[in-house]
């Protein structure tokens, strides 16, 4: 950040008097700009024991799978957001939603809330950001294909839920090598 977002003047990095770190402080009106966390909702969507994956039409990962998650929007709440992006990106309507995981990714400043989610329908399609949607059997999700960390975190931690039928709130925190390159199967345990 070079210049204050109120006034126009340029800013320094430094740490403002009581607090704890340095921040982008206005060398002209005096503003301090805060800089956090992004928060990002989504869901894992079960329709007659298989789940619902998206193909990515956009970078990063393009051509990858995920769940249906996004960033959240200013005048919405969570769940509204992760209903949103189901509708975003495969066009699905959800139903009985229940909260599931809190994922923090401190290297990268997001926070992710997951939800497990049925659907109203089984008719999905591509939205604008997906190549395909699928519905995929646990035991034939594409671990290597999958997007993004965090989304192998979750999906290995639903599948080790799901045999047991009980789903209890994880709150989980993704460190920035976790997963990467590793195929795994739904149970949580190596493929190999």
């Amino acid at each position: 950040m070079n210049y204050c977002n109120q006034c126009g003047g340029p800013v320094q990095l430094r740490q403002p008097a009581g607090d704890d770190r340095p921040r982008h402080v206005c060398n002209r009106c005096g503003a301090i700009h805060y800089q956090n966390p992004k928060l990002v909702a989504g869901a894992i969507v079960e329709w007659d024991g298989k789940l619902l994956l998206c193909r990515r039409a956009i970078e990063p990962r393009y051509g990858t799978w995920t769940i249906p998650a996004g960033y959240m929007e200013n005048g919405e709440t969570v769940a509204e957001c992760a209903r949103r992006e189901a509708r975003e990106e495969a066009g699905a309507d959800l139903a009985a939603m229940a909260p599931y995981a809190l994922l923090d990714l401190p290297f990268i400043g997001q926070v992710y809330f997951i939800f497990r989610a049925g659907l109203a329908a089984p008719d999905v399609q591509p939205g604008a950001e997906s190549l395909e949607v699928r519905f995929f059997d646990p035991a034939e999700i594409p671990w290597s294909e999958l997007s993004f960390a965090v989304v192998r975190q979750v999906l290995r931690s639903y599948c080790a839920d799901r045999p047991h039928g009980i789903y209890p709130f994880r709150q989980l925190a993704v460190p920035h090598e976790e997963g990467e390159g590793q195929d795994w199967q739904c149970g949580g345990h190596p493929a190999g």
